[in-house]
């Protein structure tokens, strides 16, 4: 690698998130290729480096990319905000969700996972993991290449009722192993195991698919418990909680991460925390679907006791958006709430479960998640010169979780290259893409005979 691809990228500040969570000032980061190759003042690396192209101004604040640990890719992308509120979240989930899915071609697929991927990037989110319901991988991957961020994919895997994909052990198995053949030797997405969770999988398929991450090196991931129903069908068919059922089976531990886990006990708790398996936790779509979080969930708890845990976006029709900014303000209050008498404000807290303590949770540590020399070049540029900013915070991670959002977002780097600049995409044709997802989204409804405008009247205001 030459110093010709060489950027020095700065702002007024720099936060770290490194292992002292230092906070710079006057500082830049020089990037050469996809690497942060050298952090110093502003004027040494600039004067020492007179051809590198300078990205960045005084009024930028920069932080690392933000890691959304879960995140749906395809499917309810082309029907956002489409799904009534009103109805239950098994009834969303497997009346439109689902439907939708088995009705996705290899194209719908690419572009929704494009403009998902598209609007994360705005959000400053550069590494997203998708959670478990791809049909075409190969498209999905075409996708995080044309915005230019990197992730994590697998494939549908579930054995266990009706549903598009549903297939024997050994056809889940195959799936997931074109994936990992696939992206073996890509530099920014990575293979990972995922089944769809919940009682849609037998032991067999869990105990193999562990096995399976493991022998690769790779993650596992599936859905675990988000409503209180859940936990009663394993009861009912086990004679045990979830968590405690699968622990039994040998699956837990450092390789998995485990998608909601809202409703667990006291005890699923500890076993989670000492198995060291992570959670990705959802909390907008949990308070969208009323499964409970503010009543039942430990998340705060398992954060404050050393769990692993990372924040996600989850779905167009549960989460709704991909701001991570706020997810992570929203978790904040939740810490806030739970009272827990923590050794730091919970704001930091926050700020860690979308970068370093993101990449913990998913084995990525020594790669992404802070601005360190050596590491990925993945970093966001925020617009500090607007009047929500003024004046700033002595403590910019207060400011940076409480009275920021994603469109604070001005510019951001993926991989040492510049894929946002000036809040748009430069890698794509957004308005092309908007018009092609609008004529999608009225096939995928008609298709699968599902009318929004049925359960609440179209109004103009």
């Amino acid at each position: 690698m030459t110093e010709e691809n060489c950027s020095i990228l700065y702002g007024h500040t720099i936060i770290t998130m490194n292992e002292e969570r230092q906070v710079l000032k006057n500082a830049a980061i020089k990037i050469v290729g996809d690497r942060i190759k050298e952090i110093g003042t502003k004027e040494e690396l600039i004067l020492s480096n007179p051809e590198a192209s300078i990205i960045g101004n005084d009024n930028f604040l920069v932080i690392p990319g933000l890691i959304n640990a879960h995140q749906h890719l395809t499917g309810d992308r082309l029907i956002q905000s489409c799904i009534p509120s009103e109805i239950e979240d098994t009834e969303a989930i497997f009346d439109w969700s689902v439907p939708i899915h088995a009705l996705h071609s290899p194209d719908d697929d690419e572009i929704s996972a494009t403009l998902s991927l598209a609007e994360s990037a705005r959000c400053g989110i550069t590494f997203t993991v998708e959670a478990g319901t791809v049909a075409f991988p190969e498209m999905v991957l075409n996708g995080f290449e044309k915005v230019g961020v990197g992730g994590a994919i697998g494939s549908w895997g579930w054995d266990v009722g009706n549903g598009p994909y549903v297939d024997s052990v050994d056809g889940v198995i195959e799936r997931q192993l074109q994936v990992l053949e696939m992206t073996k030797n890509h530099s920014s997405v990575k293979g990972w195991v995922t089944l769809v969770g919940h009682n849609l999988m037998s032991d067999e398929l869990l105990q193999k698919a562990s096995n399976l991450a493991k022998e690769n090196s790779t993650n596992l991931t599936f859905h675990l418990s988000p409503h209180a129903g859940e936990v009663s069908q394993y009861l009912e068919k086990t004679g045990m909680r979830p968590v405690t059922y699968i622990s039994e089976l040998g699956v837990l531990g450092s390789h998995l991460l485990i998608g909601h886990a809202v409703h667990i006990d006291d005890s699923e708790l500890e076993v989670l925390i000492n198995s060291k398996t992570a959670i990705a936790s959802s909390p907008w779509a949990y308070l969208k679907l009323g499964q409970g979080i503010t009543k039942f969930g430990k998340h705060p708890e398992f954060v404050s006791k050393g769990g692993r845990l990372a924040l996600g976006c989850d779905t167009e029709n549960a989460g709704d958006t991909k701001d991570l900014l706020l997810t992570a303000r929203l978790f904040s209050g939740l810490m806030q709430e739970a009272k827990l008498g923590l050794d730091k404000p919970t704001a930091h807290y926050a700020l860690e479960l979308i970068t370093i303590g993101a990449a913990e949770a998913l084995g990525l540590k020594e790669e992404i998640g802070s601005i360190e020399t050596g590491k990925r070049a993945d970093i966001v540029l925020i617009d500090t010169s607007g009047p929500s900013w003024q004046p700033m915070a002595p403590d910019p991670v207060m400011q940076l979780i409480w009275g920021a959002s994603s469109s604070d977002v001005n510019s951001v780097v993926a991989g040492g290259k510049l894929i946002v600049e000036d809040k748009k995409c430069k890698n794509l044709d957004e308005l092309s893409l908007a018009n092609e997802a609008k004529s999608k989204q009225e096939k995928l409804l008609k298709s699968a005979g599902l009318d929004p405008s049925s359960y609440w009247p179209v109004t103009t205001y």
